[in-house]
């Protein structure tokens, strides 16, 4: 996708250990299709963190794992701004049905 999009969504992708590569991508293409680029097109640099499979690539945003099926649009990410995401190798997401998001790390009760 060309970064010269007027409606295209910038976003800064970055690893565990801290590397951050960033991709356009349009409000249509969901956390699956995100996952599927930067899998075919992984970056020079990332090779300590290659996967063996998109299928285990996920994505977090504000603190909670995208669904698959979950597209930019509906996450109302600002288009002409650089949004930040965390990219994880990780085999399946928590059980929650019904939801598009999980919470990770964050108590939703309040405290710590």
């Amino acid at each position: 996708l060309e970064s010269h999009l007027p409606h295209a969504v910038n976003l800064r992708l970055i690893l565990v250990s801290g590397k951050t590569k960033d991709f356009t991508f349009s409000p249509d293409d969901s956390a699956s299709d995100i996952a599927k680029h930067v899998f075919n097109n992984w970056p020079l640099g990332w090779e300590e963190e290659q996967v063996s499979s998109p299928s285990i690539l996920r994505l977090i945003y504000q603190g909670r794992f995208l669904h698959g099926n979950v597209t930019l649009g509906a996450l109302k990410l600002p288009t002409g701004r650089t949004t930040v995401m965390h990219l994880v190798a990780r085999e399946t997401l928590p059980e929650n049905r019904g939801v598009a998001v999980s919470t990770v790390g964050t108590n939703q009760f309040g405290g710590g």
